[in-house]
């Protein structure tokens, strides 16, 4: 079968290749075509257009390259009508994807289907008058978008397991480096680590790196190692932790993880990685103008946390220090209630119970590629 997939950013490119080269194993005459990056194209069939030509984060870069975008999205329905694929698989990217969707429903009568559901829950709910109108099938990799969607809007949709769950299964299954080995490896000593997850951009490394570092260097026997994000130079790096009791670690978080003690986190993934690798953590994210943040999440955001991990447990199992909480003294203390022989150490291992089992074992784009294939031979 011909299948066109569409991923607009690099996590779209490493869950879309996942999902082609788990078609792959089930359909042997796969032929992808795609809008996406190198991670696909290393699995095969014909890159369209790279991400990097595409990804337009924020209102004034959106509004600075309209023409790009409108041309991106007029070149994108014409090749789709042209190459007439099978199904047109969308992951995630909902505001350049859900426009695709229309289009492909409406003038071609082509299967749509969508992998990695859009987090209408937390912002523009409104979209699921356009998702129930324009969209075949759903594949959810979070378990409660299952009562957003069906419960809420009787909407259908498949949970088909969690692909960062699947990557750190993998991993923990391959790695076996003991901490002896990693400390000699990163040059570090060996003291008790506690891991800093800042951020994988610039602004939020800027943002929240140096209220980390100084709530968590008072506490005596421990080491802090930053894990570098794959896509920011050491020299970004160095302003922050030149003169600081800090080490780097680079592209080598999950083994970074596997031996820390304690760790403060970021919102995003990295919350969800660090409390399956059974991490303590303490969240932590400084956003501007705190005041009016606090305004959006009480009267406009849809959601309670911003954590994977609370909103999958659907409760505080971690502490999230956002806004007007983001302060050193704060960070300082629920850090030190997540250190060894502290009570809410052992609270937070059960609450990562919760989250593991809610997740399962599905593989996910392998159960995924399952239904797609299931529901196109209908």
């Amino acid at each position: 079968m011909k299948y066109y997939l569409i991923a607009g950013e690099a996590s779209g490119d490493l869950h879309a290749s996942h999902l082609m080269k788990s078609l792959k194993n089930i359909d042997n005459e796969a032929d992808f075509r795609y809008l996406g990056g190198d991670l696909m194209k290393a699995v095969g069939g014909t890159l369209v257009r790279h991400y990097r030509d595409m990804a337009y984060m924020g209102f004034i870069p959106v509004l600075l390259h309209l023409r790009t975008i409108f041309r991106n999205m007029k070149q994108c329905k014409q090749d789709i009508e042209q190459w007439h694929p099978d199904v047109v698989v969308l992951v995630d990217y909902p505001g350049f994807n859900l426009k695709i969707a229309k289009y492909v429903h409406s003038a071609l009568q082509i299967p749509v289907y969508y992998y990695i559901s859009p987090k209408i829950w937390a912002w523009k709910e409104y979209r699921i008058k356009n998702i129930k109108r324009d969209v075949d099938e759903l594949y959810s990799i979070l378990p409660f978008e299952v009562d957003f969607y069906e419960g809420k809007h009787q909407y259908p949709i498949h949970y088909v397991g969690n692909p960062t769950a699947d990557e750190v299964r993998v991993f923990q299954k391959e790695y076996s480096e003991n901490f002896g080995q990693f400390c000699q490896r990163n040059n570090l000593d060996e003291r008790p680590v506690i891991a800093l997850l800042a951020g994988s951009r610039k602004q939020e490394i800027k943002d929240n790196m140096p209220a980390m570092i100084e709530a968590a260097k008072t506490f005596d026997g421990y080491q802090l190692v930053l894990a570098g994000a794959p896509a920011i130079d050491d020299d970004y790096y160095a302003k922050f932790v030149e003169g600081q009791p800090v080490k780097l670690v680079h592209n080598d978080t999950y083994a970074l993880l596997s031996h820390a003690t304690a760790a403060l986190v970021t919102s995003g993934t990295a919350t969800l990685e660090t409390a399956l690798f059974r991490v303590p953590q303490v969240v932590c994210y400084e956003t501007p103008v705190p005041w009016f943040i606090n305004f959006l999440r009480k009267h406009l955001l849809k959601v309670k946390y911003i954590s994977l991990v609370n909103l999958i447990a659907d409760r505080e199992v971690v502490t999230e220090l956002v806004a007007d909480t983001f302060k050193v003294e704060n960070i300082r203390t629920e850090l030190g209630r997540i250190l060894p022989g502290q009570p809410d150490r052992q609270t937070m291992l059960q609450g990562y119970d919760e989250v593991h089992q809610a997740l399962g074992e599905q593989v996910a784009p392998d159960q995924a590629a399952r239904l797609i294939i299931r529901s196109l031979s209908l």
